[in-house]
């Protein structure tokens, strides 16, 4: 049963409701316009706000990030011409609205929280795309998604999220992916860092990363190399097993997304960025999210449209790795 199906069974009162045809100023905002879901039943592909920037270590405003990226995704439509791929055709896809978060001034407990809900969705055989909130939310969703086997991720970004305890916390934005690997759910020899940048105060996180075996791709590197080199190189990285797509939008240049907490100057175009994630088709996806954008930054509204893109760009990927073989895709 596709999205439509299930918007329409949804809907409850036997008209027929395709939201694609629907202006799209109209109903309540959704990720991507799909049927807001009351329960995990019958979703193939969920997805998920995670509205929380009090890990950030300076300028906060991911907090709003869900809200609007699902405003701007109204703006997506269904087929992906670079692709060939419609995902609401292939699976039923599901906006889950938002993790609850319980303690919003205690980051441990909020990890908890988010672990929580992520192992609820993974439970339910749902597929999880996220949109953040800063990017400290990767972590706990590592914890339950890594729980049995620790993933491997491609990982867009200008820093390389590796760093140790800052001002007394170790729970920060800046640290996700050390946390992963130290708790045994990422797989830092299956991990590429793309579009890293910026100058340093003190260079830990790199550290942690070349030593631990990630493959962190300089931006310098990435201008050298081009897209399609970078393509092979992840792919060549992170190999058949399960893999997750983290996108922080401050891996582009801050002219295409300047509503970022930690904006880095020369980064990678929406262009590169675009051809680079639809060169992962085919990898064992098993999630993904779309974080750190700032809304309050940018009263263009940009930055959350480019949010929107690139998150429809992943749910492309999963749902035609996951149900394009099925349906002869």
């Amino acid at each position: 049963m596709s999205t439509k199906d299930y918007q329409q069974r949804a809907l409850g009162d036997g008209q027929p409701y395709d939201p694609m045809k629907e202006p799209r100023f109209t109903e309540i905002a959704t990720f991507m316009r799909c049927p807001l879901a009351a329960a995990l039943d019958n979703v193939d592909i969920g997805l998920i706000g995670v509205p929380t920037d009090i890990a950030v270590t300076n300028r906060p405003g991911a907090r709003h990030g869900p809200r609007e990226i699902r405003n701007s995704s109204s703006l997506m439509r269904g087929y992906n011409v670079a692709l060939g791929v419609n995902p609401y055709e292939l699976c039923r896809v599901a906006d889950l609205g938002d993790v609850h978060i319980s303690h919003r001034y205690d980051l441990e407990r909020q990890n908890a929280d988010i672990e929580a809900f992520y192992a609820r969705v993974k439970a339910a055989g749902i597929l999880p795309l996220s949109a953040g909130g800063d990017h400290s939310i990767t972590y706990p969703i590592f914890r339950a998604l890594g729980a049995e086997r620790p993933v491997g991720m491609v990982h867009v970004d200008a820093h390389c999220d590796t760093w140790g305890e800052f001002f007394g916390s170790k729970f920060t934005h800046g640290a996700p992916f050390r946390l992963a690997v130290e708790a045994g759910v990422l797989d830092p020899r299956r991990t590429i860092q793309i579009g890293i940048r910026g100058a340093q105060n003190f260079l830990d996180g790199i550290e942690f990363s070349k030593s631990h075996g990630m493959r962190v791709v300089f931006m310098d590197e990435f201008a050298e190399l081009g897209v399609e080199k970078v393509i092979q190189l992840a792919r060549s990285v992170v190999g058949g097993g399960p893999t997750y797509i983290s996108f922080d939008v401050d891996g582009l240049d801050p002219v295409y997304a300047p509503g970022t907490g930690t904006p880095e100057v020369g980064g990678i175009t929406t262009l590169e960025a675009q051809r680079l994630l639809r060169g992962l088709r085919g990898l064992n996806l098993i999630g993904g999210d779309v974080v750190e954008v700032a809304p309050p930054y940018d009263q263009t509204g940009n930055t959350a449209l480019v949010g929107a893109t690139m998150m429809y760009e992943i749910l492309c990927l999963i749902a035609d790795r996951h149900f394009g073989a099925a349906r002869g895709a």
